[in-house]
């Protein structure tokens, strides 16, 4: 699963990194410890890239309870294409979760040790995400957000037997189209990522209470 991550880097490298053409978040600012129901930034694109806020916690546009999205911040790759909650989100609204990197927690006994994961390369990752937009009974819509896990690969597996599927650069445009509507294109890129191109390294247990937020969280404890 992905239960946590971090988005720091600054609004011009992710601009450049997802080729945005429309900045839409007005109160961006870095996190190094993002928890679910909290706002996220995900790119779409509709003939243009846009980069937008959302909340973590996928709220069916159908749903009538908003804490639907408590239990939806993961969607499985295996049945995103046929789950009633997803299916609907994966053929019309597919986006890019923005992240520097992701939490892990690697079990050694009875204790739990959090790990960082990110690229060797320390370049942004884009989660495969689908969001919706819920209008709620007072009808204030709100963007919301899942992201989509796969099977880890060698490097998590010891840790995790999931991981956020990545989208590679060079798939990102085939992900985001919004004309591509077939599960038999978009499935394959669901896999996990190359392990060569990753890496993990412990970190503070201060990420377990997602109050805490500062770069210290990201720093290596060895």
């Amino acid at each position: 699963m992905c239960g946590r991550f971090d988005c720091h880097s600054e609004p011009s490298v992710i601009a450049k990194s997802f080729r945005i053409d429309h900045f839409a978040v007005a109160d961006y600012h870095p996190s190094y410890n993002i928890a679910p129901t909290q706002n996220i930034i995900i790119v779409t694109d509709d003939g243009k890239r846009h980069l937008q806020q959302c909340r973590w916690g996928f709220i069916p546009e159908w749903a009538k309870d908003p804490n639907a999205g408590y239990k939806m911040i993961n969607a499985r790759a295996e049945t995103v294409a046929t789950s009633t909650a997803f299916k609907d989100a994966f053929r019309d609204h597919r986006c890019l979760v923005v992240a520097d990197g992701f939490y892990e927690w690697a079990k050694e006994g009875k204790v739990k040790k959090p790990v960082y994961i990110r690229f060797k390369s320390h370049t942004l990752l884009g989660f495969a995400g689908l969001y919706s937009l819920w209008r709620s009974p007072e009808g204030e819509e709100i963007c919301t957000c899942t992201i989509v896990t796969t099977d880890a690969n060698d490097l998590l597996r010891p840790i995790h037997d999931r991981m956020p599927a990545i989208i590679p650069k060079d798939k990102e445009d085939l992900w985001l189209n919004p004309k591509i509507k077939e599960k038999e294109v978009l499935m394959p890129l669901l896999t996990p990522y190359l392990s060569e191109k990753m890496e993990f390294y412990e970190v503070s247990s201060i990420v377990n209470k997602p109050e805490n937020d500062s770069p210290e969280i990201i720093s290596p404890t060895v």
